[in-house]
């Protein structure tokens, strides 16, 4: 089993931008595909974003898409999530999740073994 490590959440106007990042132990970090999800006060968790191992290959959410960019270091075992033009409704504590889903499309939380704590990420309007 893989750990992971996020950081980069903060608090942030609307419109502007923050890099998540998560690092991962291990050495099979590149055989895992990376996800991101989130989860807002009083909500479920949230498929956000997730990328192949080779990083060849990205899915996300609607409600991510052409604002949020998910990327993977494997010599750095670390995964990414850009996000810009965030709005208040990104507000969440956002997790970093490792699996072997073998597909990119329709992932849901019980498709990733590994979690990260999460980290918060603030949106104020």
């Amino acid at each position: 089993q893989v750990q992971l490590v996020e950081s980069g959440g903060g608090l942030v106007q609307a419109g502007g931008s923050l890099r998540l990042s998560c690092a991962a132990s291990g050495r099979t970090f590149g055989f895992y595909t990376m996800g991101w999800f989130r989860q807002a006060p009083g909500k479920e968790r949230e498929f956000v974003a997730a990328i192949s191992g080779s990083g060849g290959r990205t899915s996300y959410a609607d409600s991510v898409k052409g604002r949020f960019t998910i990327s993977r270091d494997n010599l750095k075992n670390t995964v990414y999530l850009q996000m810009n033009s965030l709005k208040p409704e990104d507000t969440g504590v956002y997790y970093c999740a490792a699996g072997f889903p073998g597909r990119l499309d329709g992932l849901g939380s019980a498709d990733f073994g590994s979690w990260g704590q999460g980290t918060q990420v603030t949106v104020s309007s």
